[in-house]
C-alpha cells in the first residue's frame, strides 16, 4: 500500500525548500509571507485568500491571516527579483531543445466592478470584448518530458499610468527571454505576431523563431513580391505527416518549404513551411532555422503543433492555477 502520509510531508517539505529558495533574498518578513504563500496556493488549490488562509491553519483567527496575506500582497513590490530566484531554480530543465512558447492573452473580468485597473480587453475564446486585464505571457516546453513550465508573465492594463502599448509589453517579454535564453532556442509565436515589430526584433539577433504567418503579409521569392496565401498555392508537397490529436483523432498533413525573403530584410534568407489537412486554408509558417535536413519541413511543423497542445492543455486552464504546476514540476 502506498504511503500516502510519507508522500505529502515529502511534497510538503519539497514546497517550502523550493519556497525558501525563491525568497533567499528578502528579509525575514517577506520570506515568512512568500512561503506559506505558495503552500497554501498549491494545497487549496485556489488564489482565494480565504482558501488558502485556511489551508494554513494559523493559531489566529481566519480574518487575521487573511488581512496579514492581504498586506503583505499590496506591499510587495520587488517582483524582479522573486522571478531572477525563480528562473534559475529551474534553468536546470532546459536546453537547446527546449521550445518557448510566446503567447499574449487576456483575463477576463466582465462580473468584476471594483477591481483596480479595469480596462477593455478581446476575449480570445469569444471574441466579444470585455472587461479584463492584459496578459503577456511565455511558457518553456521541456524536450524530454514534454512538461510546459511558464518562464515569464506579466498582468497589465491599458488604463495604468505607465502602459505604452501591448505591443511595448510584448517585446519586454521577448528581452528577458533573450537574457535567460540563448538565441538557439526556439521562439514559436502565433499569427498575432507576423508583424513588423516582431521581426524587427528577431532578425537582427539572429534569434532562432517560428512565426505563424497571415495570408496577406508580403514576400520575396524568386525576385518576385508575392503574398504568402499565394505562395503557398504554388509550392508542391514534399513529405507527410501523420498528426494526432488528443482525442485521437488523426490528420494526414502534407508539408512543403520553400526560401523566402521579406521586403523589410531582403538580405536575410527565411524559409515559408506549408502544411496542408487542418482546414480550408493551410497553415503558414515563417522561420529562419536551416538545416541539411531534407525533413526540416516536418520538424519545424512539429514544434508549432507542440505550442497547440501546450495552449489547449496549459495555458488554457491558466484561471485553473497553471502558477501551481509551476511550483510543483519545479520542486
Amino acid at each position: 500500500m502506498l504511503n500516502y502520509n510519507t508522500r505529502a510531508h515529502n511534497l510538503k517539505r519539497g514546497i517550502f525548500t523550493f519556497s525558501e529558495k525563491l525568497s533567499k533574498d528578502f528579509k525575514k518578513p517577506i520570506q515568512k509571507f512568500i512561503c506559506p504563500m505558495i503552500y497554501g496556493l498549491i494545497a487549496s488549490q485556489s488564489s482565494h485568500l480565504t482558501k488558502i488562509a485556511r489551508k494554513l491553519n494559523e493559531p489566529i483567527t481566519l480574518k487575521k491571516t487573511v488581512e496579514r496575506l492581504s498586506n503583505r500582497l499590496m506591499s510587495f513590490e520587488d517582483n524582479d527579483t522573486l522571478q531572477e530566484n525563480f528562473i534559475n531554480e529551474i534553468k536546470h530543465h532546459f536546453d537547446n531543445k527546449t521550445i518557448l512558447i510566446v503567447d499574449d492573452s487576456d483575463i477576463n473580468k466582465d462580473s468584476s466592478k471594483k477591481l483596480e485597473s479595469l480596462c477593455q480587453v478581446r476575449d480570445g475564446s469569444t471574441g466579444d470584448i470585455v472587461t479584463g486585464y492584459w496578459y503577456a505571457g511565455v511558457t518553456a516546453l521541456t524536450a524530454k518530458k514534454k512538461q510546459p513550465i511558464p518562464v515569464y508573465g506579466h498582468l497589465y492594463s491599458s488604463t495604468e499610468v505607465d502602459y505604452k502599448s501591448n505591443n511595448f509589453e510584448t517585446i519586454k517579454s521577448l528581452e528577458y527571454l533573450s537574457k535567460h535564453f540563448s538565441k538557439d532556442t526556439i521562439r514559436a509565436l502565433d499569427r498575432g505576431y507576423d508583424a513588423g515589430y516582431a521581426f524587427d526584433y528577431f532578425i537582427p539577433l539572429k534569434e532562432s523563431f517560428i512565426i505563424r504567418a497571415v495570408g496577406d503579409r508580403n514576400c520575396l521569392y524568386k525576385d518576385q513580391t508575392l503574398l504568402v496565401e499565394k505562395l503557398s498555392k504554388r509550392v508542391k508537397p514534399t513529405h507527410e505527416l501523420k498528426f494526432e490529436s488528443k482525442d485521437g483523432d488523426e490528420t494526414q498533413c502534407k508539408i512543403s518549404l520553400t526560401p523566402i525573403k521579406l521586403p523589410a530584410y531582403p538580405d536575410d534568407e527565411l524559409n515559408l513551411v506549408v502544411c496542408h489537412g487542418f482546414g480550408k486554408k493551410p497553415l503558414m509558417l515563417i522561420t529562419n532555422l536551416k538545416a541539411d535536413d531534407p525533413r526540416l519541413c516536418v520538424t519545424i511543423t512539429k514544434v508549432y503543433l507542440m505550442r497547440w497542445y501546450v495552449l489547449r492543455n496549459f495555458i488554457s486552464s491558466r484561471s485553473k492555477l497553471s502558477i501551481l504546476r509551476t511550483f510543483l514540476c519545479a520542486l
